[in-house]
This record gives structure tokens, sequence and C-alpha cells, in this order.
């Protein structure tokens, strides 16, 4: 089989291209140049950094497999980064990793890839993908920890047909350093990056505003007392207590938090924490991953995560966050209203639902809107 191993020039990758090698692939080792231009990189991953190139050649130099780089920065700019803004600017918080995998990474690496001639992705991603019957399924990986399955469930079966996880069984990130340090691969003891790879220096706000100019605006209580001023609404998110610019406390002396932001009013909402926490969650551009029919899936006792035979349902809403068991299930065209068997806090529009049933991927949707049982407007819209 003739596949491509894309590089980020980390640890991961690196072992899953020694891993297609050694599995008797013709490998061949992939990096993405994602640069634009007026972003800077330095010091963050996948983004045509000097050092994580070099890297990546420098493992295929040892695994003894050609190298490229492919130029996908337009491709980046336009899917990813214009996104991320527009999403901000219209009261959003989206996903940029979820959505580079859906439009960068998968589509466009692997339609480049069948048009080069092969057949396959492989990746470094914690995840694993079964073929049941005629069908293709996404699994969470066997270190949950580790999980990346809920950025990946935006590919769709026909990308999850197409990509090789070679990670996704492995026990623990430790193990896989020790692989890589096993395979003479220099890049064993390279630290992980966490940041948004194109906020190298994590400042979110100071990017937007950049990218979005500063914008006065009033912050609110809910009653529609003004509390302070901010530069922009577009810098806060659902559930942010810290640099809200309040200077008086609230009235029983409790921290607040941002609620929701208003654009077309450029105002922040803020309220006390309790009226963070939703019940119910409304989603919209439902992708469904797998072969189930949508018709019949069902909710069961929600029980511990930890085997593939789970019939459990569960939603997650962050790429970290702990999955939360379904009460109840409705779909509607282009979307699903999700009862939550408990309450979750701080849910934003824009963010990434991913639906499971046990370990396995159903369904990826976009979150529209939150509520509260105890009151029929929406928490969050």
């Amino acid at each position: 089989m003739k596949v491509i191993a894309a590089l980020s020039g980390g640890v991961d990758s690196a072992v899953a291209a020694a891993r297609a090698v050694e599995a008797g692939y013709d490998v061949t080792g992939v990096h993405m140049a994602l640069k634009t231009e007026g972003v800077s990189c330095a010091g963050s991953r996948g983004c045509a950094n000097p050092q994580d190139r070099a890297d990546a050649a420098r493992t295929c130099e040892l695994l003894g497999i050609p190298f490229e780089v492919w130029d996908l920065a337009d491709e980046f700019e336009e899917n990813v980064i214009s996104d991320f803004v527009e999403q901000y600017r219209i009261g959003r918080t989206p996903n940029p990793c979820v959505r580079c995998n859906e439009f960068v990474k998968f589509r466009e690496l692997t339609v480049r890839a069948h048009h080069r001639g092969f057949d396959a992705v492989v990746t470094g991603h914690y995840a694993r993908a079964e073929k049941h019957g005629d069908h293709y399924e996404l699994l969470r990986a066997r270190d949950v920890s580790k999980d990346q399955s809920y950025v990946l469930a935006v590919m769709g079966e026909e990308e999850i047909s197409r990509v090789i996880f070679p990670l996704g069984d492995m026990p623990s990130k430790a193990a896989v350093r020790a692989e890589a340090d096993q395979c003479g691969l220099e890049v064993s003891n390279k630290p992980d990056s966490f940041d948004i790879c194109f906020i190298p220096d994590g400042d979110t706000q100071g990017f937007l505003r950049r990218r979005l100019g500063e914008s006065a605006g009033e912050i609110v209580d809910t009653d529609g007392n003004v509390l302070g001023e901010h530069r922009g609404y577009f810098e806060y998110t659902v559930g942010q207590r810290k640099g809200l610019g309040i200077d008086r406390p609230a009235v029983d002396g409790r921290p607040r938090y941002v609620l929701r932001t208003r654009p077309d009013a450029n105002q922040v909402v803020v309220g006390p924490s309790e009226l963070l926490s939703v019940d119910v969650v409304i989603t919209t551009d439902l992708t469904w991953d797998a072969s189930d029919d949508e018709g019949d899936v069902r909710t069961t006792v929600a029980q511990p995560l930890g085997t593939d035979d789970d019939e459990c349902l569960y939603a997650q809403m962050r790429a970290h966050g702990r999955p939360t068991p379904i009460k109840q299930l409705e779909r509607f065209e282009g979307g699903l209203r999700v009862a939550l068997a408990e309450s979750v806090r701080g849910i934003a529009p824009g963010q990434t639902l991913v639906l499971y049933r046990g370990n396995r991927v159903l369904a990826q949707s976009i979150i529209e809107g939150t509520q509260r049982l105890d009151r029929a407007a929406p928490a969050a819209s």
C-alpha cells in the first residue's frame, strides 16, 4: 500500500510513520506548510515552523523514506483562520482544530494524496478506525486521556476510510515516547504543544483585536444594568470569569461570569455561576458518521466509559471535556436536541458536540444554543 505519513515534526506523527514503515507500506513523509502572511508561527507546531519542518525532515531521513512539504497555507487561511475570526465576530466560540481537521488535514490532504496516487494517509492522532461490513467507524483511542476522536468526528465515513491511526491502541503517551527512543527518533523527548498553532503566544484576545479592531461597548448584568466597559465583545466567551474589568462587586459578593455576548448591541452579559449550568443543547450542521440507523438511536442507563460494546449515549462538548450521559435525544432536520442527564456549565454557541455510543462516534454537530429546564429562554444563543 502506498501511503503518506503526515508529519507535524512531533513525536506522535514520527512514531506513526515508523510504524507504517515497519508494517511494510510504501511511505512518503509529508509536512504541511500552513503559515500565512501576517501570521507568526514561531514556537508552534504544524504551521511551517522551521524547527518542526527540520524535525519532520530528519525523521524521514532516519526512517529512510522520501520527504515532501505541501503548501496548504491558502486553504488554512480561508477555512481555519478566517473562519475562526468570523465566528468570534458573530458571537460564537469555534474550535479551530475541528475546522482544520475537516478542511485541511484530512479533506484537502486526502484529496491531494488520492490525486497523487496514494492509497491512504497515516497520522499520529490518538483514535481508532474500524471497518464493519461496508462501513468505517471512528472510535476513541485506547488511552482515553489522549483521545482525539472529538476533533476528528467531523471527517465523515469517506475520509475515515482513507486514514490509518497507528497510535490508536497505544496505552499511553509515555509508551509512544519510549517507542520513539527505541527507534532512534530524535523527537522522542520533544514537548507537546497545546497552543492554537496560529496564536503561539496564547493571546487570543490580542489576535482577534488585531483582526477585528477595537469597539468599546457595555458589560451588563441580566437586568441590563451597566457594570463596566469592554474593548470588543468578541474578546469574551461563555464561562469566562477573569479579565472582565468590572470595578464594583456583585451585591452578594459572589463572582460573575460571562453568560453570553450580544454582537448586535455590542454587549457582554455577565451573571452568577448558576446561570451557566444548562440541561439541553440544541445543535445544527449535523454530520452522521456511524452506520446506525439515525432513527433507531436509543438511550440507556449511563455507565462509565471503557468498553466498545457500551450502549450508552454520551455528548462531548469540549476537546478535553468529560463526556456527559444523555437522557433524551431528538433529531430534527439538520440538527439535534440533546437533553443531558446532568447539567453542564459554560457551553457556548459555535462549539462542537460529538455524539458517542460508548467509545464509538455516532455524529458531530455544531451547538446553536442551550436551555435550562427551569426556564424556557435560551441560556446562550
